[in-house]
């Protein structure tokens, strides 16, 4: 049987009752005093955290190849960037239950579609022989239609080498006529990576920032051995053979009545006379239908001397701004 429950009646005095009602609202006041002090002691320990992290970087981050801290990190970025937005990882097509349109029109949700230039390769995934027979009347099934749905594969960077077999030719009656087929002509005489190989490489420096030797690590993986070294000796070649392609576009730029300049500050390792900290410049002009990049050590060295025609019209850089040539 359930147990008896008690009650018991308190009686409190008017004065008693009022100053249960003062203590309580004391206590309230204590609260929002500590919930005050609390926010100003929360603020003061975060500037102080700055101001220590500021200390740090003057300290320590001289070096060119120091990492600020807010940047996003080497090995989390994946969840930093997921975290910073509700994207779901992509998920292949399948086709669902056909939804009758809505009379209001709105934007359509989903992900992007890929590309219908990129090459198809079509897996068929059939039933074996054994299942292909009605579980109703035990008819072999007939095929009437498949159901598609895509996934975006990757082929991994494949190294192959080339062998270039020069034919020779002799005459069958005499020892003097030997002829040897002449070698094709290469961006680099004698060297050792194809033009493909080259582009590849200078994309990976220039468009996606790779460094050198990283990028020889990569090759390394997939069975090219071959050192830094060797990858910056060439890459210093094809820089000085596509120089008369880049006079040319520089040549067609300046035949412009008007063309666009804007700098960017960066740092140079190893430049004679000058110590790694020391501020260089980046300055890139453009027009329409060409763009050509001159990365100099002080301010206006490599820009267009005046004295000719034509302006070039630049933002910030006030020994720039009337520059005629």
């Amino acid at each position: 049987m359930p147990s008896p429950t008690f009650s018991r009646t308190i009686t409190l005095s008017a004065q008693e009752y009022e100053a249960l009602l003062a203590e309580r609202d004391g206590l309230r006041g204590e609260l929002t005093q500590m919930r005050g002090e609390l926010t100003l002691t929360r603020a003061e320990r975060d500037l102080a955290q700055e101001r220590l992290r500021a200390y740090k970087r003057e300290l320590f981050g001289a070096s060119s190849e120091a990492r600020h801290a807010d940047q996003l990190g080497l090995f989390n970025e994946a969840e930093q960037l997921i975290g910073a937005s509700a994207v779901e990882p992509a998920r292949e097509d399948v086709a669902g239950p056909a939804v009758a349109a809505h009379p209001r029109t709105r934007q359509k949700r989903g992900r992007k579609p890929l590309d219908p230039n990129l090459p198809r390769e079509i897996v068929r995934h059939e039933l074996p022989e054994a299942e292909r027979v009605c579980a109703h009347d035990g008819h072999a099934l007939v095929e009437i239609g498949v159901e598609t749905s895509e996934q975006l594969d990757v082929i991994p960077e494949q190294v192959r080498v080339i062998q270039h077999q020069r034919v020779k030719y002799a005459c069958p009656c005499c020892d003097q006529g030997i002829k040897v087929t002449s070698a094709p002509a290469r961006i680099i005489p004698r060297g050792l990576l194809t033009p493909s190989a080259l582009a590849w490489i200078i994309t990976g420096k220039y468009q996606y920032g790779m460094p050198l030797y990283r990028q020889a690590a990569l090759l390394r993986r997939f069975g090219g051995d071959i050192s830094s070294n060797t990858i910056a000796a060439s890459v210093v070649r094809v820089g000085q053979a596509v120089q008369p392609l880049i006079n040319l576009l520089r040549d067609t730029l300046l035949d412009s009545d008007l063309i666009y300049g804007d700098e960017t500050t960066f740092q140079v390792l190893k430049e004679p006379g000058r110590s790694a900290q020391t501020k260089s410049y980046l300055w890139g002009v453009s027009r329409t239908q060409a763009r050509v990049c001159d990365a100099v050590s002080k301010m206006g060295v490599g820009l267009p001397k005046p004295a000719c025609r034509g302006r070039l019209q630049t933002a910030r850089c006030c020994c720039v701004q009337k520059t005629w040539w």
